[in-house]
């Protein structure tokens, strides 16, 4: 995930303590509370980095006060965890956490898939296909994977649209932060993000034709080839322990 000129701004500005705001200004908490989601996001704050309230408040030019909101916040995502008496650190991530998180991700986008191959627009995702197909023929000649994931989140836009259920919609909002979180730590090389592309035109193909079993299998492989990558990925880190499956083999 990139981050926002405003996190840029905040790394490089001089510091100066923000006490107020002026009239419709984003709040200054807001605006910390971006800036340290998207650091945490996109790996630049590490799991298990201390959040220590004078660094990171000397470090982003904020008062204590605000700092605070936004860290309680990011404690609320599940970005944030405790370090017992020492305050708090960026939240690890385990084999395990992963696991738990495509579980629970699998049963969203699953039903969101079916309910668009049932509600959906059409030309809408005719429209919406061909981009990606185009997309990808140009992971050919350069795999970017910043056009790559730009294109997924339009996708993912398109489906959760036409799904149409604002609770369903709610609690994909809170997995997909962690899933932008987890994917800087996977291998996605050119091979790869061809082979999920093919994947999201089969998503997009059975929902075009309004097949919802179609809809939901090619959405459950697609998942499942990518978490098959991403564990690949993050059992090269020695430091990480097994998975409770594995532990219990």
């Amino acid at each position: 995930m990139h981050k926002t000129s405003e996190s840029a701004s905040f790394a490089t500005m001089e510091p100066l303590l923000y006490t107020e705001d002026p009239p419709g200004a984003l709040r200054t908490s807001d605006r910390v509370y971006r800036a340290l989601r998207d650091e945490i996001l996109d790996g630049t704050l590490a799991p298990g980095a201390p959040l220590a309230e004078i660094e990171q408040s000397a470090r982003l030019g904020v008062s204590r006060t605000p700092l605070r909101e936004a860290l309680s916040r990011l404690q609320g995502d599940g970005l944030v965890a405790a370090r017992g008496a020492r305050g708090l650190e960026v939240a690890g991530l385990t084999l395990d956490d992963v696991r738990e998180l495509f579980e629970i991700r699998e049963a969203l986008e699953v039903k969101a898939a079916r309910l668009a191959a049932l509600r959906r627009d059409r030309g809408v995702f005719e429209v919406l296909r061909e981009e990606v197909r185009e997309a990808g023929e140009r992971l050919a000649t350069e795999a970017s994977r910043d056009d790559f994931y730009a294109q997924t989140a339009r996708m993912d836009a398109a489906i959760d649209g036409a799904a149409a259920n604002p609770y369903l919609l709610s609690a994909l909002r809170g997995v997909r932060v962690h899933v932008a979180r987890i994917r800087r730590l996977s291998s996605d090389d050119s091979a790869r993000l061809r082979s999920a592309t093919q994947e999201h035109l089969m998503i997009l193909d059975a929902i075009i034709e309004g097949s919802e079993t179609m809809a939901a299998y090619a959405t459950e492989l697609h998942l499942h080839r990518s978490l098959a990558n991403i564990l690949a990925t993050m059992r090269q880190d020695p430091t990480l322990p097994p998975t409770a499956e594995e532990r219990h083999q």
